[in-house]
């Protein structure tokens, strides 16, 4: 099994991984379709289902659509260029995608919610058509946004994809037992084998380069929230407080009566802070995905300007570890809100996050997977209940709590010698179990829990 550290980590758009980024992927996807094909095209059209319709318009997917099939993609997001696009469109009623013709297409009425009929292949599902002068359609695509960024086609789907193993790597670990073992005959960390297998698949220097980027993001990403006040957009009036909390703990910085559990507000607020970014729309990197895009990045700059002794020569370290371990639980469970509930996306997120600090504190394999396996073990059972569809509350506090608990499990794990009584592919799979029995009213629908009791005005 193996998940690349630039599958696990995006850079993209907020507010979704799944419902933002995967709709503007798949729209890009069915456009080199359709250059592909020899048909002519006169227009587009398309439908939203299950969660994706149910929470759409709070996670901007239609947005996230209509701009990739406008021809726009995460990695490259403009947002003045979007604006202007999305404004010429609602006038002239139509797309210009690079390679293809003006094509008819009325976000009103071209782009569907549809409420009552679920895809079955996964709870995020959406149809695009292309269609001819005469506006029938001709061709026909079905995807499935399944968490993180990462999208497939019904046929990819079917055939297993969402599981390919692809080319062989060094160290193609499926399950934490066998990571711990193959760590032990190798003699190796989990980073290394994790490096070994990324250079197996491409150039060593492309791989710097991409995670010295990755970070990079999630660090200006950091430094914009802490530095922007106001009120978030979607009509819930929240407002930004990461601003005014890391003002007032510079402020204390320095007195003596500080309290110890201060370092929570710390580690809080810079997770608060790239949450408010991707609740506003701004570049994130999944991690593993939007929903949870906080968690990681807040410990990983806890361990940079907090604990003694740390090193920017460990990032790397940081981001392959953490990737290891959400490749295992996105093989053997989910990532997804929407399929599983918040427990796959900040359990996941606070998992990985573990896993990187014990690392670069000097941990060894047994207690960073012994990390991870607290981190998840805490978060079972959490549901997906945005108030109004909305990836604001509970969604960024929660991010802060993640990250909390990712330091307090790291911590935990280092205290010990990687001997647990419960392994981590045993809460994995128990995570995997209770996102399945799990009420999909639970499950980033927005028909439960936090977003049915309390009011959205």
């Amino acid at each position: 099994m193996f998940l690349s550290v630039f599958d696990m980590f995006k850079v993209g758009i907020g507010p979704s991984s799944s419902h933002t980024m995967g709709p503007m992927v798949a729209a890009a996807r069915f456009l080199d379709q359709m250059r592909a094909s020899p048909f002519e095209f006169s227009g587009l059209r398309g439908s939203l289902h299950g969660s994706l319709a149910f929470t759409g318009v709070g996670h901007a997917t239609d947005r996230a659509t209509i701009l990739g099939l406008a021809g726009f993609v995460p990695d490259t997001y403009d947002h003045e260029k979007a604006e202007a696009a999305l404004a010429t469109i609602n006038e002239m009623h139509s797309v210009t995608p690079e390679g293809l013709p003006t094509l008819e297409f009325n976000p009103k009425t071209d782009l569907v919610f549809d409420y009552e009929h679920n895809l079955s292949g996964h709870a995020n599902g959406m149809i695009l058509m292309a269609t001819d002068a005469q506006g029938d359609v001709i061709l026909r695509q079905v995807y499935y946004s399944i968490g993180g960024g990462f999208v497939l086609t019904e046929e990819e789907l079917a055939e297993g994809k969402a599981t390919d193993e692809g080319d062989p790597v060094p160290f193609p670990f499926k399950s934490a037992v066998e990571m711990l073992d193959m760590a032990k005959a190798s003699g190796k960390s989990i980073a290394e084998m994790k490096r070994a297998n990324e250079i197996a698949r491409g150039c060593a220097d492309s791989f710097a380069k991409g995670t010295a980027r990755l970070w990079q993001v999630m660090n200006d990403c950091i430094e914009r929230g802490l530095n922007t006040d106001g009120i978030l957009p979607g009509g819930l009036h929240v407002r930004r407080r990461a601003k005014g909390i890391h003002d007032a703990l510079q402020a204390e910085r320095g007195m003596n009566l500080n309290a110890p559990h201060t370092i929570n507000d710390w580690m809080s607020v810079y997770a608060m802070a790239v949450n408010e970014e991707n609740a506003a729309g701004g570049q994130v990197v999944t991690a593993p995905t939007n929903g949870a895009a906080g968690v990681l990045p807040a410990v990983l700059r806890y361990y940079l300007d907090h604990v003694p002794g740390a090193s920017e020569s460990r990032i790397e370290d940081f981001l392959l570890t953490a990737a290891a371990i959400g490749g295992l639980v996105k093989f053997n469970a989910s990532i997804s809100g929407a399929e599983a509930g918040c427990q796959a996306e900040v359990g996941s997120a606070s998992a990985m996050a573990a896993a990187g600090l014990c690392a670069v504190m000097g941990g060894t394999p047994e207690q960073v997977e012994n990390a991870a396996e607290i981190a998840l073990e805490h978060h079972l059972g959490m549901t997906c209940d945005p108030v109004a569809g909305l990836v604001q509350v509970p969604c960024i506090e929660r991010n802060g709590l993640g990250a909390i608990k990712a330091v307090s499990a790291a911590s935990l794990a280092l205290r010990g010698d990687g001997h647990h009584f419960v392994p981590l592919d045993a809460v994995i799979e128990t995570m995997r179990q209770t996102g399945h029995d799990m009420h999909e009213k639970y499950k980033e629908t927005s028909l439960g829990g936090l977003a049915v009791n309390v009011p959205n005005c």
